[in-house]
């Protein structure tokens, strides 16, 4: 969520938050602390147990100016958006962007002379949303994806192999439903909340193209997300599951023989079925298809509020470019991630093997990131006319069509900026 200047001061609630966000920055009246200046360095609150300890940990490694870290729970990316318009903000900010607002806003810094040398060892999918007008706004962190995990003994006994195509995931969720069991489970929506543009990237489409234009415009299109109402109308899915489709609880428990959900789980996939399990990208679709999966990145940013703006981008340089030994620890230790750095993740042991060392392989192959000028309104038409698609069975290429209208108008307002 972001906040404009004109929301924020005609809110109150919102200038409650400011009073809230700038009471503790760990800085000093002057900025320094110790003879040397001093940083402030917020995250988000992350639910894996460590996380908050590390980085405090790495913090604390650096001697060329005292980094505070601010650990903020609740809504971070209100909290953030409110704090990065006043002085009392962070230096240095965790970010699941940064937007395209706070970049057209002035609100982050240009970060691209950190990467100077290395940049081609970023992954280039989690890279290019963090770029705006051939800048780098956001260092990566850690990469996160989704990919489709599957039952190996279950896909056996019906007589299945592990579909590489749309037309033989229809096929093998209509054969693998029986019983208790169901083919597929791709979230208690059907698919809508968590797929997003997925379908479309495995069709050889995009969301947005790289000129900046509308990506689905075509009828390829509505061919693909039709036969996402095909698996809901065979009753393929699995619907109103106990947990919803980021928790493996329904695939672990043979709720489902195939199920969509993320890299985060495979610890817990790997602990219950042992090697009785297999990992596929979103299969292709038709004959310009490829297989998809989709990507994405927290990255740190510095404000452009920031006093000690020299000294905060030598920090993340330190931190998320030349720490290596921190950045594998940061994405394996805590969690399961993907370090945002390529050779990293080649060279990590917990990697290099079975399924991980698959997704490995599928996220540098066949990975995309939500593009920066997908805005969140574009993001919630879609969405909508796709939750349309699959439970109403609603003409794909009627709904679609509406979005292409709106994708355009938005596309044109955002390039205006």
């Amino acid at each position: 969520m972001t906040i404009s200047r004109r929301t924020l001061l005609g809110s109150g609630a919102a200038l409650g938050l400011l009073t809230a966000c700038g009471s503790n920055t760990g800085r000093g009246k002057d900025g320094s602390t110790g003879g040397k200046v001093a940083l402030g360095h917020w995250y988000h609150q992350y639910g894996e147990p460590g996380t908050e300890d590390a980085v405090r940990r790495y913090a604390a490694a650096y001697d060329r100016a005292k980094v505070n870290v601010q650990w903020r729970p609740g809504n971070y990316d209100q909290q953030t958006a409110a704090a990065l318009l006043t002085d009392a903000g962070p230096d240095v900010f965790e970010v699941n962007g940064p937007t395209l607002d706070q970049i057209q806003g002035g609100q982050v810094v240009d970060l691209t002379s950190l990467l100077d040398g290395v940049k081609d060892d970023f992954n280039p999918a989690v890279l290019a949303p963090k770029t705006y007008d051939g800048r780098i706004w956001g260092v990566p962190q850690v990469v996160d994806t989704q990919f489709l995990y599957y039952r190996k003994s279950l896909l056996a006994a019906a007589g299945v192999r592990p579909p590489a195509t749309l037309d033989q995931l229809v096929d093998a969720a209509r054969a693998l439903t029986r019983d208790r069991v169901k083919g597929l489970f791709l979230g208690n929506d059907g698919g809508a909340g968590v797929l997003g543009g997925t379908p479309l990237y495995a069709a050889g489409l995009s969301l947005v193209t790289a000129d900046g234009a509308v990506g689905f415009d075509d009828p390829a299109a509505a061919r693909t997300l039709g036969k996402l109402h095909q698996l809901y109308a065979d009753k393929s899915l699995l619907l109103g599951a106990p947990s919803d489709w980021s928790d493996p609880a329904a695939f672990t428990q043979g709720l489902t023989a195939m199920q969509w959900s993320g890299l985060w789980a495979l610890p817990a996939v790997l602990k219950a079925l042992g090697d009785d399990f297999g990992v596929l990208p979103f299969p292709k679709d038709g004959p310009g298809g490829r297989p998809s999966v989709p990507v994405g990145a927290y990255a740190a940013a510095v404000s452009a509020r920031s006093k000690h703006q020299a000294e905060a981008k030598a920090y993340v340089k330190w931190l998320w470019v030349e720490r290596a030994d921190f950045q594998e620890d940061f994405a394996l230790s805590y969690g399961f991630h993907i370090p945002a750095r390529l050779s990293l993740a080649r060279r990590a042991a917990k990697l290099r093997e079975g399924a991980a060392a698959d997704v490995v392989s599928f996220v540098t192959d066949h990975g995309y990131a939500q593009p920066l000028l997908w805005t969140p309104a574009l993001q919630t038409a879609y969405q909508d006319a796709l939750n349309r698609i699959i439970k109403d069975g609603a003409s794909a290429d009627s709904e679609l069509r509406a979005v292409v209208r709106r994708a355009k108008d938005e596309l044109q307002r955002v390039k205006k900026h």
